[in-house]
């Protein structure tokens, strides 16, 4: 591991730089995928407003599928590998849509291929990169480095989804796929290129029969910690809604609203700026107030601002939009950014990757449960309702922060209490 000296963590550590750079690359094309295929389904397949729904469900479907053992074969095995190959295979997939398309191949069926198999190698990529940063990185550097990558997580986001409607509209929604593929390929570039190895999980901490024992102990750290508990159950409730309206926000601006695939990719962009000022000033505003009290006030009260899109008309309204969903991302990144370091900190590195993917298979699953939602009131009820109750869902979530040890607190803790481990062999 790095030793940490003077200076930026960029210009300093060449590993987290790499890192850095393919984890942007990523992002950028996985923005550019999350409007053009919607975009793909709706102008190109004449998708229903369920079938679009349905489309973002599955590529987050693998997270209630095998989000669990997940987990427990990542704190088995080295992470970079891991990631390697998740990268690889998204390559593939995400290239596989445009010849499908030349060959007169592509189909909702094909889409809903891809989103899931994507889906999958991306709950192993995420799991093994949430473990493996915590290897990279000193402690004192980690918040830094959690706050560089969220930051640049957000600005890439931004960029993608404003550059996929004009992709879309240029050369057509389904050629930006292959914008998305090159994103890959940068990625596994910068990976390939870290120095740092992780050392092999010895064979006897790892048993193949104990799989069933590890998912539980990472549940278990959950269930009976009330900070990992409060935070997972509030990402999850936040998820929901969030995914809800996410999944029909190209559909209700191009079909209710009636703007361009060009407009709607720049409003989405503009909307995303809130995750760079998230990014920016969690650490900045956690460090002046405690980051238990900037939890509140970044998952809670910027929240709020979520009750503006469903009031988005065409004209001068549509700055309704951008302000409601500002808000939004800022406070979801800014939080993220605060619960990342805490976790890194809090929990014990060997049981990290379990952790991160116990967490994530409650609160990530909720995602395609919330994108389903969104469809099937959509298509009941109308977009604009259905906006109304998905956005609505946001403030309501924060209330499980309200109502928990999080409200009296300045800041969360720096460290679980002991706790017994329950033995990985029979």
């Amino acid at each position: 591991m790095t030793l940490r000296t003077s200076g930026g963590l960029l210009r300093r550590h060449r590993d987290f730089r790499l890192l850095w750079c393919g984890e942007t690359a990523g992002k950028y094309g996985a923005a550019v995928t999350g409007v053009a295929m919607p975009l793909i389904a709706v102008t190109t397949l004449h998708a229903d407003t369920f079938e679009v729904g349905l489309l973002t469900a599955a590529s987050w479907a693998p997270w209630l599928v095998i989000g669990l053992p997940v987990g427990a074969w990542v704190d088995r095995w080295r992470r970079r590998p891991v990631m390697l190959a998740a990268a690889a295979v998204s390559l593939v997939l995400f290239a596989a849509v445009p010849v499908a398309a030349w060959c007169g191949l592509l189909s909702i069926g094909l889409l809903l291929t891809v989103a899931l198999l994507t889906g999958t190698a991306a709950v192993f990529f995420q799991t093994a990169y949430s473990a493996y940063l915590a290897r990279l990185l000193v402690p004192e550097d980690q918040p830094e480095g959690n706050a560089k990558l969220h930051g640049s997580a957000s600005a890439a986001q931004i960029a993608g989804q404003g550059s996929a409607g004009l992709i879309a509209q240029v050369a057509g929604a389904v050629n930006g796929m292959f914008v998305n593929a090159a994103t890959f390929l940068v990625s596994l570039a910068c990976l390939t290129g870290i120095g740092f190895r992780e050392p092999r999980v010895p064979r006897a901490e790892r048993p193949p029969r104990a799989l069933g024992r590890e998912v539980a102990e990472g549940l278990r750290l959950i269930a009976r910690d009330r900070w990992l508990r409060t935070l997972t159950l509030f990402a999850a409730a936040s998820n929901l809604a969030l995914m809800g309206y996410q999944s029909i926000r190209v559909v209700f601006l191009v079909r209710t609203v009636g703007l361009s695939p060009g407009l709607v990719g720049g409003l989405i962009a503009a909307a995303g700026l809130g995750g760079v000022a998230g990014a920016f000033c969690a650490r900045r505003v956690a460090a002046r107030v405690g980051d238990a009290r900037a939890t509140l006030l970044f998952e809670l009260g910027l929240a709020v601002g979520a009750l503006l899109m469903p009031m988005t008309a065409r004209g001068p309204w549509v700055v309704l939009f951008v302000a409601g969903g500002f808000c939004v991302t800022a406070g979801v990144v800014a939080g993220n950014v605060i619960k990342a370091g805490f976790q890194q900190r809090y929990c014990p590195p060997e049981l990290l990757g379990r952790l991160t993917a116990s967490s994530a298979f409650i609160s990530y699953g909720m995602l395609p449960l919330g994108a389903l939602l969104g469809g099937a009131l959509g298509t009941a009820l109308g977009l604009r309702a259905a906006m109304w109750i998905t956005s609505a869902g946001m403030p309501l979530a924060g209330l499980v922060l309200l109502f928990s040890p999080i409200r009296r607190s300045r800041d969360l803790p720096a460290s679980a209490p002991a706790q017994p481990r329950t033995p990985a062999t029979s």
